[in-house]
């Protein structure tokens, strides 16, 4: 009958621990959707204003979700460095017990040379009894392998806030571009559309004109492809730019779809110019960049998994000290103190060091071969961001010519259509020239700022020096406008450098 009830209450048991996947109902994805549309942009500062470029560094900085995530994996791996050290603390357990059965626990003893009973039955222990210790225990060998694990937790530390900066300076860089091509966008959105419509309308009536033979057909179709030509470069540039003040939104948190105004410069002729060496660059870059430094810390971690590998040869030495009680009435002395050491030896690890020691061997010359190919990599990406601002530049100055002369030419067609010398179709041929002239005029002008970004995501230099976590939106777009404006790029990345 005992075995009878032994499977039922097995059989329950087991039925008990089975578990099936319960999908989330539409109701929980619902609450969620609608708790998580409340958190993406919650405690954020309103919008009450055109938003400068210092301004829009200043609100990606602070509310960026991708620097989000990276500064909580910055906080779970200091976190994770803080519970690290308290392995290096020695065990203090204590415990409670109760044992009871419903008859006494009673022996006998026989002589092992007449075979007879030596003693009659009897017992040594109450049918009830409780039982406390406090006991503090300590490995040696677990000890330095904590502290040495304790080490690795401190470098991965170092690690996630390298990788915080690496996003820091793309996200920076990032919203300079977007910035500049969405205040493109905004200066000339407006007169686009306008001058789109009035294309349009010349468009129809040249068609119409060769329907009517008004005029020699090949001329009216000439003149019809030059405009359809121009308005097809126009909206291909307005598409560009358009998508530019969304990507602008995100990288600031903005809400999709959310109207905000930017604050218009003045255009202006003066570009910033690079004075520092290349050679000096290099260095600089390999110094600060979140990559490198990534990987030496990697090395440092692996150098100490070698020592990690020979402290697990060495035998383990384990101290322990007690406080101990018992109820039992039979025990002469109920409350004790226990003492005792131990040496322990797992003999086999010895054949497991040579494989251990080829296997960090070879993960130190994957990072060093890393180390390297990446160093290659940066200097390389110096000098690419170097001849890219320099093209840009070139780039830069031959659209404001060019966007200047055709400034010139408007003003005397518009002088030739008010004294009757030169057609209205001209006129909006030109114009709409004029337009694009004056889009990819400001275009390379966000060439050259992305270009000038560019050069500081090289040298791995943080973007600004102030406490994001901290300050308010009004006050960062302060500091790193402060810090930025009137400095040279040498003045800039020098008082930049990250110690």
């Amino acid at each position: 009958m005992n075995y009878r009830l032994l499977i039922i209450f097995i059989t329950l048991l087991m039925s008990g621990c089975s578990f099936i996947p319960v999908p989330l109902t539409q109701d929980e994805l619902k609450e969620q959707a609608s708790k998580d549309n409340i958190l993406v942009t919650e405690n954020q500062d309103s919008v009450d204003g055109p938003i400068s470029l210092y301004e829009s560094i200043a609100r990606a900085l602070k509310y960026n979700l991708d620097f989000h995530l990276e500064f909580a994996e910055e906080i779970l791996s200091k976190t994770e460095l803080d519970l690290s050290r308290y392995d290096l603390l020695p065990q203090l357990v204590a415990k409670t017990g109760y044992d009871g059965r419903d008859k006494f626990s009673g022996s006998s003893s026989q002589s092992l040379i007449t075979g007879a009973q030596s003693l009659s039955t009897s017992t040594s222990s109450n049918r009830d009894i409780f039982t406390s210790d406090l006991k503090l225990t300590w490995s040696v060998l677990d000890f330095g392998l904590s502290y040495i694990r304790a080490n690795q937790n401190a470098d991965r530390v170092l690690i996630a806030a390298e990788e915080k900066r690496k996003v820091v300076n793309r996200i920076v860089q990032d919203v300079r571009s977007a910035y500049w091509r969405a205040v493109t966008n905004d200066r000339l959105s407006a007169r686009v559309k306008e001058l789109l419509i009035r294309v349009s309308k010349a468009i129809e009536e040249s068609k119409q004109i060769e329907i009517k033979r008004l005029d020699r057909p090949l001329t009216a179709l000439t003149y019809q492809r030059e405009l359809i030509g121009i308005k097809r470069e126009l909206e291909e540039l307005q598409r560009d730019l358009s998508l530019a003040k969304i990507q602008l939104a995100a990288l600031m948190n903005l809400r999709p779809g959310e109207d905000f105004q930017l604050v218009i410069p003045d255009r202006t002729e003066a570009v910033d110019k690079v004075d520092i060496s290349p050679e000096t660059m290099e260095l600089l870059a390999l110094e600060n960049r979140p990559e490198i430094r990534t990987i030496s810390y990697e090395e440092r971690i692996n150098k100490k998994e070698a020592k990690a590998a020979i402290l697990r040869l060495l035998p383990g030495l384990d101290i322990n000290f007690g406080k101990n009680h018992t109820s039992n009435s039979f025990v002469f002395n109920t409350n004790w103190l226990s003492y005792g050491a131990q040496v322990s030896w797992n003999l086999l690890n010895v054949f497991k060091l040579p494989s251990t020691k080829r296997e960090l061997k070879a993960r130190g010359k994957v990072l060093e071969a890393r180390r390297l190919a990446l160093t290659m990599a940066i200097m390389t990406q110096v000098h690419v961001s170097l001849a890219q601002y320099q093209y840009s530049q070139r780039e830069y100055k031959t659209a404001a010519d060019y966007y200047l002369t055709q400034q010139k030419i408007l003003d005397q067609l518009r002088s030739g259509v008010a004294a009757n010398t030169v057609t209205e179709q001209s006129l909006i041929r030109e114009e709409m020239n004029m337009m694009v002239a004056e889009v990819k005029y400001d275009i390379s002008f966000s060439d050259v700022e992305n270009a000038y970004a560019s050069i500081f995501a090289a040298l791995g230099t943080d973007p600004y020096p102030i406490d994001v976590d901290t300050d308010s939106v009004g006050s960062l777009a302060d500091s790193i406008m402060k810090h930025f404006k009137g400095l040279s790029l040498h003045e800039q990345i020098f008082s930049m450098k990250v110690e």
